[in-house]
């Protein structure tokens, strides 16, 4: 590998949240905080467990910013693989896609201008990871959201319990000043992982992603329909997110809630 590649955007993201997490750790294990506390107590399994905590939202992080979020395959098929590939797609009215880099682009794919390829159900690029969330990678993505978030607001409990504002202001600015600093940054970082759970959640109880919601009137196969066509109910889009079930493509339910709309709109008739 070349030196240079050390200094790539992706290694240099993940380097930086890699020694922030771990500063940030030390920090509430360094100061007066609960933890020190418990250690002192000889309660070792609160201290334990928040270090798993830290040790598993960052493998979680690192698993789905190194993963293959879906890319589509644009390696030369055989000529009869590939006229399999195009009549899957069976439904006649949904518009043949097509991407300049990539070909033909599965329903739901998009282009990444960052990572220079197509994702197959592309929900969006995150820059605090260096990588695209996608079909493969989107569920442990929320799960890293809904770990990262406990281990956040923990954090955030544990920086205040070492917060004391009964000494004088410049002696408690020398002693609690990098405690108060770490405070705000958690807070932060809890606001915008509160958020972003929020908003993954409603995502994926209605089956879209980040870019069919934001861009749905520029979406060929979005904007000719009057509902999200892939929605099957709660439970359903649940177990299909989080378990690959029922299993089928997408080309299959987008036929379906175009027959189901044909079937309203006769019986209305």
């Amino acid at each position: 590998m070349a030196p240079w590649a050390l200094l790539s955007p992706g290694v240099l993201v993940r380097t930086g949240h890699t020694v922030l997490t771990w500063g940030i750790t030390l920090v509430l294990f360094l100061h007066d905080t609960a933890l020190r506390q418990w250690e002192e107590q000889g309660e070792l399994l609160p201290p334990l467990t928040f270090l798993l905590l830290v040790l598993g939202s960052l493998l979680l992080y690192l698993a789905v910013s190194l993963m293959d979020p879906g890319y589509v395959n644009v390696q030369p098929q055989p000529q009869e693989e590939a006229k399999e590939e195009q009549t899957a797609m069976v439904p006649q009215a949904i518009p043949l896609r097509r991407c300049r880099y990539c070909l033909v682009l599965p329903l739901r794919a998009r282009h990444c201008r960052e990572c220079r390829r197509c994702v197959r159900r592309y929900d969006h690029h995150c820059p605090w990871m260096e990588n695209c969330v996608g079909e493969r990678n989107h569920p442990l993505f929320v799960a890293y959201l809904a770990l990262q978030l406990v281990v956040l607001l923990w954090g955030l409990y544990l920086a205040w319990s070492g917060l004391h504002f009964f000494q004088p202001w410049g002696l408690w600015l020398r002693s609690s000043g990098l405690l108060f600093a770490t405070f705000l940054l958690l807070s932060f970082f809890s606001l915008g992982a509160s958020l972003l759970l929020a908003s993954h959640l409603y995502l994926v109880a209605s089956n879209t992603t980040t870019w069919e919601f934001i861009s749905s009137h520029r979406i060929a196969y979005l904007r000719q329909r009057t509902s999200n066509p892939f929605d099957r109910g709660l439970t359903r889009n649940l177990a299909h997110f989080f378990c690959g079930w029922p299993s089928g493509s997408w080309e299959t339910l987008w036929a379906e809630g175009e027959d189901e709309e044909e079937e309203g709109r006769s019986q209305a008739v």
